[in-house]
């Protein structure tokens, strides 16, 4: 979950699973999160919907330590 100034910079950043509060200095988060926004399109239940969520590192190891397939993870070769 995220939350933004009036000014529209990013202020706080808050796990969805957990509720830990993420560390967010100058509108920039300073530890890992996956942040999600899916559109749901049609042959969905939620078609129409727009979900925006966010986890914190150790949650998001704990939901894909759960799936039948592993992550597929390649090396970033160059950082911006």
């Amino acid at each position: 979950m995220r939350k933004y100034t009036s000014g529209g910079q990013l202020e706080a950043v808050v796990c969805n699973c957990c509720g830990k509060k993420l560390i967010v200095v100058d509108g920039i988060v300073r530890e890992g999160v996956l942040s999600i926004n899916h559109a749901w399109d049609f042959f969905s239940e939620k078609d129409g919907e727009i979900h925006h969520f966010d986890l914190c590192e150790p949650c998001y190891d704990v939901v894909i330590s759960e799936f039948k397939l592993p992550v597929d993870v390649e090396e970033q070769k160059e950082f911006l």
